[in-house]
């Protein structure tokens, strides 16, 4: 019983130390403005790789942004190496200083983001095609702001809570500066 109880307790203190958060990275640079990030013409290269680390999917993104407001829209298109394509239309909210929330056609309810320095946070559930089968999948993305216009997103997909692989993309914006 009190070999049980330890193994517990240790659980709880591993559970609530275990995961980033957003604030880690208030005094990071250079700073990320979503907003003023992803205005206008946007290029994205990306890949899927599954829970082997084998690759699977290898992508390139343009991505068009519009802002009105506090309301950012990012209409995107993604051409994979076998030739298929997808289009998603993502709608963003600023919701404060450090929060948004999201909305495109396969995310499930609202993403919600939190924002510090030059990191974002987004997590949302998708639902995503495999094959011939849509599974429901949750998404931890993480948005790195880096020097030279580069944006690094790294996002791990999960499924019944077991991790299915990670995306890994690399976004450059030239005209915004460093």
């Amino acid at each position: 019983m009190i070999k049980g109880l330890m193994v517990a307790i240790t659980l709880t203190i591993l559970a609530g130390c275990s995961g980033m958060k957003a604030e880690q990275f208030a005094e990071a640079t250079p700073p990320l403005e979503l907003f003023d990030y992803f205005e206008g013409q946007t290029k994205a290269w990306g890949i899927f790789e599954d829970r082997f680390g084998n690759l699977r999917r290898q992508f390139e993104v343009t991505i068009n942004g519009k802002v009105e407001g506090d309301t950012l829209i990012l209409d995107e298109y993604f051409v994979y190496r076998d030739g298929e394509t997808d289009r998603r239309v993502w709608t963003i909210q600023r919701e404060g200083d450090h929060h948004y929330s999201g909305t495109a056609g396969d995310v499930i309810g609202t993403a919600e983001g939190v924002h510090y320095g030059n990191a974002l946070n987004w997590r949302y559930d998708m639902d995503l095609k495999v094959g011939e089968n849509v599974w429901r999948v949750a998404f931890d993305d993480w948005l790195y702001r880096q020097p030279g216009g580069v944006i690094i997103n790294r996002a791990t997909v999960t499924r019944w809570g077991f991790t299915i692989g990670t995306v890994t993309l690399f976004f450059k914006k030239d005209e915004v500066s460093s």
